[in-house]
């Protein structure tokens, strides 16, 4: 069964990363940090994770996956999961979105919206 979790709070923090290697080669890189909160009545555990990334120019490209920074974390009901990652782009501004996937205790699948967010370089945005 699936089930849409708006008992499933997805909150992002980005900073932009301007000392990264790949910086150098006219990338701008990017780093976010999530937090994963889980009103959910049972414990979820993240299974897959999908993104959507856009850049300035409107270049897309999606990532499918299982779980996220190499794990498949349980969070608990009433619990939260943190994580950082990265994402390097061709323009100084952009936008991520997506969705995890997510397995509850009595085997229903979860779907938790990942809200669009901003990718931006500082004062790239008037």
């Amino acid at each position: 069964m699936n089930v849409k979790a708006p008992s499933v709070c997805v909150s992002v923090k980005t900073e932009h990363l301007p000392k990264h290697p790949k910086s150098k080669d006219n990338k701008y890189a990017f780093a976010y940090h999530i937090t994963i909160s889980n009103q959910y009545p049972e414990s979820l555990q993240l299974l897959r994770r999908y993104w959507l990334i856009t850049d300035g120019n409107g270049k897309k490209v999606e990532v499918n996956g299982e779980g996220v920074v190499g794990e498949q974390p349980i969070i608990v009901s009433g619990g939260n999961y943190q994580y950082s990652s990265g994402a390097l782009l061709d323009t100084p501004v952009g936008t991520m979105e997506g969705h995890y996937e997510m397995r509850a205790e009595n085997g229903d699948i979860v779907r938790a919206q990942i809200p669009l967010f901003t990718l931006a370089k500082p004062n790239s945005i008037n």
